[in-house]
């Protein structure tokens, strides 16, 4: 069942062709929509962004961002105000891990079955920000509104910033961004950045540094002809300079309890963000019940690695759920052989 909050636009809504569980008409602070929605189960949501007070005030959507899962979220912009044809708006909405918005009321239903990632909406992420007051990259935005996410100038390749952070205690961060840019670097240039530790150096690989997190914004224009590096954020509170961030739990009951008892509050700070269960031995059933148990949604489930294999078949879906890689199917020219197999090609295919 989906939802809807409308207020100018809520005659298009009641047109469209779903069924309702939920709906909402006029015009509502931001933290009511939150109080509303953020315990209650819904399939999609159509949000009608006038029925947000303030909507032009970006720390309100901010705050949407943080707290509802913004990937069952479409987003209909104002087609009468100016600002939803703003390059530097529909960026901010981009660096929020806002991804499905529309001012074209045609477009709802396609983006309801065919929804955005990161990849689709990346040509708008690639304005220069040099003097707008951004609050944040993607749905882990810092509430810090004095913030800059790193210019993008339009003169180099695109650059994505993924981070990785441990929430359980040695969740396999490190190792994870090890295998991460083994596997990336076949699509990509690809650097590995550790923050105020020192772990990826025992991996022997030039392309990864270990630096101080104040340090972070100055790395990527001094490596700007990287397009593609991965940080691993563990004990800082920089996952605002990251276009998307992977929160690894490691579901063992000890390490479990032991984070219940540091940071009671853990799951629900992580509503909305994209959860990654680490060296993880759980089946369907087991992250169906830990789901429940912690109100929390399951992004992906990654069984334990050996970083001395090659794990490539055991990542590479991650990576095409996130939009960084894509598996395609292409007939086989060998011999008249018509079996299908699979290749895989990078977004970025004109940058390496």
């Amino acid at each position: 069942m989906d939802s809807v909050v409308g207020n100018k636009y809520l005659d298009i809504f009641s047109g469209l062709n779903i069924e309702v569980s939920k709906k909402l008409e006029g015009e509502y602070d931001v933290e009511e929509i939150i109080s509303t929605f953020n315990n209650f189960f819904f399939n999609k949501m159509f949000l009608d962004i006038t029925a947000i007070k303030n909507y032009k005030d970006m720390s309100n959507l901010q705050k949407l961002s943080m707290n509802l899962d913004m990937e069952k979220v479409i987003l209909l912009l104002d087609k009468d105000d100016p600002i939803s044809k703003s390059d530097q708006f529909l960026a901010k909405l981009v660096s929020m891990g806002i991804y499905n918005f529309t001012d074209d009321a045609n477009n709802l239903m396609y983006l309801y079955n065919n929804p955005n990632s990161y990849r689709d909406v990346a040509y708008l992420h690639n304005v220069n920000e040099n003097n707008v007051n951004n609050t944040g990259v993607g749905s882990n935005a810092s509430t810090d509104n004095n913030t800059m996410t790193p210019s993008i100038s339009q003169n180099t390749p695109k650059r994505i910033i993924l981070g990785v952070k441990n929430v359980t205690d040695s969740a396999g961060a490190s190792t994870l961004v090890y295998l991460l840019k083994k596997v990336l670097s076949d699509y990509y240039s690809v650097m590995a950045i550790e923050l105020n530790k020192r772990d990826l150096s025992y991996f022997n690989d030039k392309d990864m540094i270990s630096i101080k997190e104040e340090e972070i914004d100055g790395i990527f224009n001094k490596y700007n002809d990287i397009n593609f590096f991965l940080v691993d954020l563990d004990r800082t509170k920089k996952d605002h300079v990251c276009d998307e961030v992977l929160y690894l739990v490691e579901p063992s009951t000890i390490k479990l309890n032991k984070l219940m008892l540091i940071n009671p509050r853990a799951f629900a700070e992580l509503k909305g963000k994209k959860v990654i269960l680490n060296k993880s031995l759980l089946n369907d059933n087991d992250i169906a019940n830990f789901e429940v148990e912690a109100n929390v949604k399951v992004y992906y489930s990654i069984e334990p690695l050996n970083d001395k294999e090659d794990v490539k078949s055991k990542l590479l879906p991650l990576l095409e759920k996130l939009g960084y890689v894509k598996l395609v199917e292409e007939n086989s020219s060998d011999d008249g052989d018509s079996d299908k197999k699979k290749s895989i090609f990078s977004i970025f295919k004109g940058n390496n």
